[in-house]
């Protein structure tokens, strides 16, 4: 993978100390001791991780707080590993409500690589604070399950691990827990030590909901080593009503763009609840302290304009999918609501949109209310009719006024797609074969 260009990444020099603007910006839920993290930070660089496990062919919105985390705390002089957990992604973390599908060997190796490719397009591996890339299975591969069990399973205790919320949730169901997963933590907490002693790494980041394995590997470098050292658990990705993003509630926003197309991308920001705009504007971009200020402003005053949403699309869509991408993504938006021109998008594009809206597969010769139907945009090919006829409906953004029209071969737009709107809001499209 090319390394994207990085230059435009800047932390804000408003804060007196990063550790004050991650606080601001929201990514601090919990941590050990902020305090004893600050004054070790004040004597020079840190090395810190994070890890990520393979259980996807790609990290999603909730490791992309933890990217951007590690890229902030590299800006400010510090030293990152990114993790790949090619040992950990054969177990699996255990989810509250069921075992885990265990992935072949292969599968994992192939998503380890994926999922390398994607975090190092994050990371400067260049200069005094270059970054680096491990695999937990170098140092687990050679582990007997007799010195894993004599050497670092001794350092912990049952009664601990059993209060962990993943695995209290888990005896408490009818699933139960497999002994396979129980034991996860303690291979996290592994990893922790292995790069304290290797690379002489000091603290870990992670998701909120990861606490009880961040702190695990605390406890172990503490008992082994008799040593201090941190760990940060940032908030999860929440709607204001609640609502949670991930893999694992069937709503994951993909950073790679075969599986979330940046077309999809983008307008998943670009629909940001203006309860939800300004602490996304925070975690997610580099925007300062005053411009955030001034989008909150906007939004107070001016919601109807989405000032603050299309500045937060444009900003991540960019940072994930790159520049070309992004004024691809935000030309289709426009073109889709007869603010652009749908020829000029390329095909990749438009078949991208029209996979968003409401469609269907139809041939050349079909009755426009006939795909409109289809679409479920009318309840009936009647009222698709009438629709049509009272000039409620465009074809490719020019309206239509035969209720009888067809789809002809120049209808078409690259891609062999068309697209109909019914009334200014209600868009659906077909792809002709």
């Amino acid at each position: 993978m090319t390394l994207r260009d990085l230059s435009w990444q800047k932390n804000d020099p408003s804060f007196d100390h990063i550790l004050d603007e991650l606080e601001w910006r929201g990514y601090i839920h919990v941590s050990t001791d902020l305090d004893e993290l600050r004054a070790r930070m004040n004597e020079g660089p840190i090395t810190y991780y994070c890890g990520f496990d393979p259980t996807a062919p790609s990290l999603h919105l909730g490791h992309l707080v933890q990217l951007l985390l590690l890229r902030r705390l590299q800006l400010a002089g510090n030293n990152p590993i990114g993790v790949v957990g090619g040992s950990t992604g054969l177990i699996g973390d255990p989810r509250p409500t069921a075992e885990r599908t265990l992935n072949s060997r292969e599968v994992v190796a192939e998503w380890v690589n994926q999922l390398r490719d994607q975090i190092e397009g994050y990371l400067d591996f260049d200069g005094e604070h270059a970054a680096q890339m491990v695999n937990n299975l170098d140092w687990t591969i050679d582990l007997s399950a007799i010195d894993f069990l004599r050497d670092i399973g001794k350092y912990f205790r049952v009664g601990a691990m059993l209060k962990k919320d993943a695995v209290a949730a888990r005896l408490n169901s009818d699933a139960g827990i497999s002994y396979t997963e129980f034991s996860y933590q303690i291979l996290q907490a592994y990893d922790f030590l292995q790069l304290y002693k290797r690379y002489g790494l000091e603290m870990q980041t992670g998701g909120s909901d990861q606490w009880g394995n961040l702190v695990g590997g605390v406890d172990l470098i503490r008992r082994a080593e008799g040593a201090s050292v941190h760990a940060l658990g940032s908030p999860l990705i929440t709607n204001s009503d609640g609502t949670k993003f991930g893999k694992s509630e069937g709503n994951a926003i993909w950073i790679n763009a075969e599986l979330t197309s940046p077309y999809a991308f983008y307008q998943f920001w670009l629909n940001t609840d203006d309860a939800d705009v300004v602490s996304r504007l925070k975690v997610f971009t580099f925007f300062s302290r005053e411009k955030i200020a001034e989008f909150e402003r906007k939004v107070a005053e001016e919601p109807f304009r989405r000032e603050a949403q299309r500045a937060l699309a444009r900003e991540v869509t960019v940072l994930v999918h790159g520049q070309e991408a992004t004024e691809n993504a935000i030309a289709a938006s426009e073109a889709l609501f007869g603010q652009g021109d749908l020829l000029g998008l390329d095909a990749q594009t438009l078949q991208q949109a029209i996979a968003e809206l409401p469609n269907t597969e139809a041939a050349v010769g079909v009755e426009l209310a006939q795909v409109l139907t289809d679409t479920r945009a009318v309840e009936s090919l009647s009222a698709a009719r009438r629709a049509i006829k009272q000039g409620g409906v465009s074809l490719n953004n020019v309206r239509v006024e035969d209720e009888h029209r067809t789809v002809v071969a120049e209808d078409l737009l690259p891609g062999n797609v068309i697209v109909l709107r019914r009334g200014k809001k209600t868009l659906v499209g077909a792809t002709i074969k």
